[in-house]
């Protein structure tokens, strides 16, 4: 049985007391709450294993919620899957750049639901050791262990899915990876990815990286690699 926290951020009664129930029932301990301002506070206050965090909320809304967890070391390597009736691609567009580790649409499946949470926590497990030893190329220093990445002595402000998908490409320099490759690596095969998808991470990658964002080459028709020299 799952002994995971998990945090629910919603402000519909109903759905709460759904999610909640197939959550306890699948074993997992539960901390509901129905605002942004509470969510940001309960996270710091009991640091869950996940966030499951609807995005139209009163006051403070899912994606503010969510950058906020992000840019706090304390709570930045927490994952956030997004659970909201907002489906159009700006706001998954949108929840992917701030760092969001999932994105599923209502009306959903509570079955379905729980498969992609199960996923994003194995996820989450600790790496075997070669993922956590760091990588120097260069001025680029990617640490797995604190989860940060230095240019020139410099740390990036990296969300938790670029981190993810930078590691994946500097641990192999020259080794050319495609689309499905980067997006199975950092957010799982049941993830269903997209073109574009990818490329916001990788755009958002190069601008943080600076003058060595450009380390990053598109192989066009195939995917990305990050170059050896």
């Amino acid at each position: 049985m799952a002994s995971e926290h998990i945090l629910v951020v919603d402000d519909e009664e109903d759905i709460l007391e759904l999610v909640s129930y197939n959550l306890t029932k699948a074993g997992y301990r539960v901390t509901s709450v129905t605002s942004g301002e509470d969510a940001i506070k309960s996270a710091r206050s009991k640091l869950p294993d996940l966030v499951l965090l609807d995005l139209m909320l009163p006051g403070v809304d899912g994606l503010e919620v969510c950058n906020t967890l992000k840019r706090d070391s304390r709570t930045a390597n927490i994952p956030v899957v997004m659970l909201t009736a907002r489906g159009e691609e700006a706001d998954i567009v949108s929840g992917l750049e701030l760092g969001a580790d999932d994105y599923i649409t209502k009306p959903f499946s509570p079955r379905v639901l729980l498969a992609r949470i199960k996923a994003v926590l194995r996820r989450k497990t600790k790496a075997p050791a070669e993922e956590q030893a760091v990588i120097k190329l260069k001025d680029l220093v990617v640490h797995p262990g604190r989860h940060e990445v230095t240019v020139r002595g410099k740390r990036a402000d990296l969300t938790s899915t670029e981190f993810r998908i930078l590691h994946i490409l500097a641990r192999r320099p020259g080794w050319v990876f495609t689309r499905q490759q980067i997006i199975d690596g950092a957010r799982g095969k049941d993830y269903a990815v997209t073109d574009r998808s990818v490329d916001v991470h990788i755009s958002g990658l190069r601008k943080k990286l600076g003058p060595l964002g450009a380390q990053i080459e598109t192989v066009h028709g195939v995917g990305y690699r990050f170059k050896e020299h």
